[in-house]
């Protein structure tokens, strides 16, 4: 919960931000200027950071997980700053319009736009059943295209012929196919 101490510190920094237009840093519940210029700083412009972020980078993003990004979607412009100058005062004097343009300043969607559900599985679904509609169709043609013909020892025939040779040899006669004739019998035990 804000106390009324850094609530008129934020209220000199916005002040301050619409005079100078200089971005500005807010942490550890002290305001100061931001001097250094790192590489993500310099690609981030001349927006304001406002809180630490995903890992203390000052990127912006919208997600579930960091509803709060660590700078804001736009710049301060002038018109943004008469805004703020108003905001500062009873928020019923606003618009729709101002109180829209106030949110849109800090963020780019709302929660129910950036977590609309999109149609994009109907894409992703797509490429699948293409997908596996090819690879069933290429197994079949290499199946019956590329193979050779199945040897004459696949012939019914010719199994049963190997059959009774394997029991008149009798291989294996403790544990394999010889074990379960009767020779007694000629019938299968």
């Amino acid at each position: 919960m804000l106390s009324l101490r850094p609530l008129s510190k934020l209220q000199t920094l916005r002040s301050s931000l619409c005079r100078s237009g200089g971005p500005a840093v807010v942490a550890a519940g002290s305001i100061q200027r931001q001097t250094h210029h790192d590489g993500t700083r310099l690609m981030s412009g001349d927006r304001e950071v406002v809180g630490y972020g995903i890992n203390g980078s000052p990127i912006y993003i919208d997600c579930v997980e960091f509803p709060f990004p660590a700078i804001r979607y736009r710049e301060v412009t002038p018109e943004l700053c008469a805004v703020r100058e108003k905001e500062l005062g009873d928020w019923k004097n606003l618009s729709l319009e101002e109180k829209k343009s106030l949110y849109r300043h800090s963020f780019c969607q709302t929660y129910a736009e950036f977590q609309h559900f999109t149609p994009d599985w109907k894409l992703v679904l797509g490429i699948g059943f293409w997908s596996i509609a090819i690879g069933i169709m290429m197994t079949i043609l290499y199946n019956t295209k590329i193979y050779d013909p199945l040897p004459e020892t696949y012939d019914e025939d010719r199994r049963q012929a190997q059959l009774r040779r394997i029991i008149q040899l009798q291989i294996q006669p403790i544990t394999g196919i010889s074990s379960k004739w009767c020779y007694h019998t000629n019938t299968w035990k």
